[in-house]
């Protein structure tokens, strides 16, 4: 993989984003949807990959989505593996600036998960997460 996402899970990831967008409760709209989808994903793979795992993972996937998307360095990865910042960010940039960082940096945790653990077994985990979601193949 590049060191940018590739088209299909970036796009993905747009999919997965309006998905959690539309099914949103107007409890969690406080949250930035890209926190969100992070936050659903680190629970499971918490308990899969361990707390530091997980950190590991969303770092690189940040790492590589400041190549894309400059501002989003100023995020920061907490011990458990939350993401801190973006409210900070989002009151700086424009709606169509935010949502395409958001969509670049779950692109690339989605991309670093079809790599390690192969678009089969990120499909199951996705469907385990939001189970009402249709999901298409991803390659």
């Amino acid at each position: 993989m590049s060191d940018s996402a590739t088209p299909v899970p970036k796009e993905f990831a747009r999919l997965l984003l309006a998905y959690e967008v539309a099914s949103d409760k107007p409890a969690d709209a406080k949250d930035s949807v890209a926190f969100r989808v992070c936050e659903k994903l680190r629970g499971p793979l918490g308990k899969l990959m361990g707390v530091d795992g997980f950190r590991s993972l969303l770092s690189r996937a940040l790492a590589l989505a400041c190549g894309e998307v400059p501002w989003l360095c100023s995020l920061e990865i907490k011990a458990d593996g939350s993401l801190v910042g973006l409210d900070e960010l989002e009151a700086k940039r424009d709606s169509r600036a935010v949502a395409e960082g958001e969509a670049i940096l779950a692109g690339q945790l989605l991309g670093l998960l079809v790599i390690f653990i192969g678009p089969a077994l990120t499909l199951r985990l996705l469907h385990d997460i939001w189970p009402s979601w249709t999901i298409e193949i991803l390659e």
